[in-house]
């Protein structure tokens, strides 16, 4: 892929977000800019030119059924903190990034969907079985990335559990599997991600016990209510044809995670 051109004021505001982007020069009218993320394994990786992970899939799906193939998507970096900008100013036409439906995050942005429910769990060594849930990790060392609500919620259900904070997930894997910390929390899709990474199977596993509900939505501009009828009707087909199932397990299988109550779910109506 090529870099998409773009003036200096709009490349500086770009750089200044710590976006990146990859597109094709020459795509035409049906092309789609889509976020997503770039650092999370088995939901939205960025690997040299490869894009993969259940997020890329479902993105994937929806725009074809939407008129775009896989090859004139271009892929844009959707960290957090910068979904709602990215919508607002029109530099993605839709986010599919682990995006959880809010009532805050629905007064600024629309969304499609849910095509998935995911909660809060825990990621622990292949052969712990002391830890079953929060109610068991009293004086357990936890580790979460810093100022998360994961570690927050847990913080506050077990006040004595040892929470250790790190910059990254990865960061909590790699103390996991070095036995310097005993469990890591957030969200269980995130959690099976990292286990299903091929220099972690069978080291670790996902406890299977969620405490918390995150509806993941597809984000949309405020006010589109045909094209979140569009993708709702597509995230239907997904489920209906066996592709939804394909995507959960090629991406979260390997890690042996099997969805919640709830999934695959039907989408909610579009306002």
């Amino acid at each position: 892929m090529n870099f998409r051109r773009i003036g200096s004021a709009a490349a500086a505001v770009t750089l200044a977000l710590g976006l990146a982007a990859c597109g094709n020069d020459d795509g035409g009218e049906n092309q789609l800019r889509i976020g997503i993320k770039f650092d999370q394994p088995g939901l939205g990786l960025m690997e040299g030119g490869d894009y993969t992970g259940l997020d890329v899939d479902v993105a994937t799906y929806v725009a074809e059924k939407l008129g775009t193939p896989a090859e004139d998507i271009e892929w844009v970096q959707a960290p957090s903190a910068q979904r709602e900008t990215l919508l607002e100013t029109g530099q993605v036409d839709m986010i599919v990034a682990t995006y959880s439906i809010t009532d805050s995050r629905k007064e600024k942005v629309d969304f499609a969907g849910p095509y998935f429910i995911a909660g809060q769990d825990l990621l622990v060594r292949a052969d712990d079985d002391s830890i079953t849930g929060p109610e068991s990790l009293e004086g357990k060392r936890l580790c979460s990335v810093s100022g998360s609500t994961s570690a927050q919620n847990v913080q506050e259900e077990v006040p004595g559990v040892n929470l250790q904070e790190f910059g990254t997930y990865s960061e909590c894997v790699s103390a996991l599997v070095s036995n310097a910390v005993d469990a890591l929390t957030t969200d269980d899709t995130i959690l099976a991600g990292y286990a299903a990474q091929d220099q972690y199977q069978g080291q670790l596993k996902v406890v299977g016990s969620p405490f918390s509900e995150e509806l993941y939505g597809i984000g949309i501009q405020k006010g589109d209510t045909e094209k979140c009828e569009q993708i709702n009707e597509a995230i239907r087909e997904m489920i209906s044809d066996g592709s939804w199932d394909t995507a959960v397990e090629e991406n979260l299988g390997p890690a042996g995670f099997e969805p919640g109550e709830g999934n695959p779910p039907n989408p909610d109506a579009c306002a």
